[in-house]
């Protein structure tokens, strides 16, 4: 009789698992928000399963995730963990799933130039280790053009500034890069009952489509540093928080944006139309 595999609180029971703050671990065990996960994820990309994609998963821990993913068929998912205590249990799901890939590394530092090279584009999915969440998403959003979509869990606080529209508070840097690159989606929050252990915080989940007129990695780099200065001082007229950059007034005015303006009244284009112009 072959053996069953096991759920993922029964791996963490097993192999008594706890979640390490310092890694920004917290575990989501039910299967039922996992799945919904996956499944609000593809319907939203008008995909019936991952058949014949490729997929990449951060920071799978305990593999709740790992389990939705591949319940979905995928041709390959790499699985990239840099906690020497979960490879056991990923290992374990690996012989139930020969298209698993564990990588004994950190997100941080992977090559995702070689991935790209050997899997084409590919999808990223991950409940991030939030501690590294804007880290991560920023260098994705550099390079999105080798990915298919980015489907990712953030602290809520994170997900509303990424969501925010210009003239809200929350709107900011990372609102105008996140927009400029991704078509971006609110799939559905989470309470901090729904992780082990509890967060302080409710959670969200986002997915990021990349758009075909996604910048390059050099222009996304310049409109970061034009809303360095715009919402360094977002509470200047941004003649006046931009005013470190040569006739920035004439700029602005033959782009027909007024000059007395506060950088979250701009939209999302508005900076990267001053950013083509600059160069």
């Amino acid at each position: 009789m072959t053996a069953a595999l096991l759920t993922t609180k029964e791996f963490v029971d097993k192999y008594e698992l706890m979640a390490r703050k310092a890694l920004g671990q917290n575990f989501l065990l039910d299967h039922n928000i996992t799945d919904k996960i996956m499944r609000l994820s593809l319907e939203a990309q008008g995909l019936k399963n991952l058949q014949t994609e490729t997929a990449v998963e951060i920071g799978p821990g305990p593999g709740g995730l790992t389990q939705a993913i591949l319940r979905q068929s995928p041709h390959s998912l790499t699985a990239i963990e840099m906690d020497p205590r979960c490879l056991q249990i990923l290992a374990e799901i690996k012989s139930f799933y020969p298209q698993l890939d564990i990588v004994n590394g950190d997100a941080l530092q992977y090559d995702w130039a070689a991935q790209e090279a050997k899997d084409g584009k590919y999808h990223i999915i991950s409940n991030l280790p939030y501690n590294i969440s804007v880290v991560l998403l920023t260098s994705w959003l550099k390079q999105i053009h080798r990915f298919k979509s980015l489907t990712l869990m953030f602290q809520k606080e994170v997900a509303e500034r990424i969501l925010a529209e210009h003239g809200h508070k929350d709107y900011g840097r990372l609102s105008v890069i996140s927009q400029l690159q991704c078509r971006v989606i609110k799939l559905f929050d989470l309470p901090p009952t729904c992780f082990v252990p509890a967060p302080k915080i409710w959670s969200s989940v986002l997915l990021f489509v990349p758009k075909e007129n996604a910048l390059s990695a050099a222009e996304i780099s310049r409109v970061e540093n034009l809303t360095a200065l715009a919402f360094g001082q977002r509470r200047k007229m941004i003649r006046q928080s931009l005013k470190s950059i040569p006739n920035i007034v004439t700029c602005l005015e033959k782009l027909n944006i007024e000059p007395t303006l506060r950088a979250e009244d701009l939209r999302v284009e508005d900076f990267w139309h001053i950013a083509q112009s600059l160069t």
